[in-house]
């Protein structure tokens, strides 16, 4: 996979800034998950922007997930991505299809209309942090962009995009999170949101084939960009037979019993990545011996 993100400073550590170019995940998501080109619009947008704040992440077990309930058509989408950047998610009507926006585009905000962001990162303690808020245009950048305000206090700019072809494969997919931290001088503030209002939309950037690099140039080159470093990215699920028994189990021996009782193999499927675990009777009624020695 050529998709990497890059993490960046500016302004004597006023700000800070990461960009990522992610066509390669987008189209592994479209093609497991068999999406509608708003569904993969919608979803690549989210996956970029979980692969972002996924680098944020401290520790090496940390764990993000991004979760957006609605009430458009696509009803909901779920994001998870770890702090080397692996990242992994799911729309929950990936055949959603509408007429294209006013302006001529993939209408996200159409099919995502009013809800909640979920923001949940488990760092290893008692409970995760959860911060929750209401979407404000169901776009997701807008929406992270609110979240980060609201519910984190840093003022932020996040530009997603994802450009279809017409047979629907991913052109382009990537995008940049900006935010100011809590020193940053008033003429700073204003000076990058003049620039900002200046430059070019995320798609169309992507579209002249502008590298991460170049796009914080464009942004940042001013405010005495430096490049810190350059992190790969990926769709990566972490599912295996062994865990899908795990999840087999909590659903208790009186359940799996019944399954054994039917005679009839079953199917698990992973809703992140599509894949699916066959399960035998034997191998049910090993998975029922094994939690009674437990």
């Amino acid at each position: 996979m050529s998709d990497y993100i890059v993490r960046a400073t500016a302004a004597d550590g006023q700000i800070r800034a990461f960009a990522a170019t992610t066509r390669d995940l987008v189209e592994y998501a479209k093609s497991i998950h068999n999406t509608s080109p708003i569904a993969t619009a919608a979803l690549g947008r989210l996956l970029t922007a979980g692969s972002m704040m996924g680098s944020m992440m401290k520790g090496e077990d940390d764990l993000l997930t991004l979760q957006i309930t609605c009430n458009g058509p696509i009803k909901g989408l779920t994001v998870t991505a770890d702090a080397k950047a692996n990242v992994k998610g799911y729309v929950y009507n990936p055949d959603v299809m509408l007429p294209p926006s006013p302006k001529g585009k993939l209408d996200v905000g159409g099919a995502v209309q009013s809800g909640i962001l979920n923001v949940i990162k488990d760092m290893g303690l008692k409970e995760p942090y959860v911060g929750q808020t209401e979407l404000v245009s169901g776009e997701i950048a807008e929406d992270i962009t609110y979240y980060y305000a609201t519910s984190e206090q840093v003022p932020s700019c996040v530009a997603l995009g994802v450009l279809m072809n017409k047979d629907n494969t991913v052109k382009q997919a990537g995008g940049f999170i900006i935010q100011l931290l809590p020193f940053a001088d008033e003429a700073i503030i204003e000076q990058l949101e003049k620039k900002i209002s200046e430059i070019d939309s995320i798609t169309a950037l992507l579209d002249k084939h502008e590298t991460p690099e170049i796009i914080l140039e464009h942004i940042l080159g001013d405010f005495g960009l430096e490049i810190l470093d350059k992190v790969n990215t990926q769709f990566f699920c972490n599912c295996t037979k062994e865990r899908v028994e795990k999840a087999i189990v909590s659903i208790g021996k009186t359940d799996i019993q019944e399954m054994i009782d039917d005679n009839e193999p079953i199917e698990v499927n992973c809703h992140f990545c599509n894949n699916h675990y066959h399960f035998s009777v034997d191998e049910l009624k090993e998975i029922v011996k094994r939690s009674r020695q437990n």
